[in-house]
């Protein structure tokens, strides 16, 4: 497995800082992650993507949530 990019590393963390309520998509591609990247930290078991749906403005929208894993959490980052 190739070692992780320092995007990569910089999104992991991101992610650890946002906790157990995840990190929205739309706040990781405003942060510069393209979905491609998350994609590929989930592939590889460092992060988890799941589609939530939220109440905004009296309506219910759909929202995916990206959360890191213990193996992304941990030192199993090569």
């Amino acid at each position: 497995m190739m070692p992780l990019t320092a995007e990569q590393r910089r999104a992991l963390t991101m992610l650890a800082d946002a906790g157990h309520n995840g990190a929205p998509q739309a706040l990781l591609s405003a942060h510069g992650f393209d979905a491609s990247m998350i994609a590929e930290l989930v592939n590889r078991g460092l992060a988890t993507l799941t589609a939530e749906k939220v109440r905004a403005g009296g309506k219910l929208i759909a929202v995916a949530k990206a959360r890191i894993t213990e193996a992304g959490a941990g030192g199993d980052r090569s």
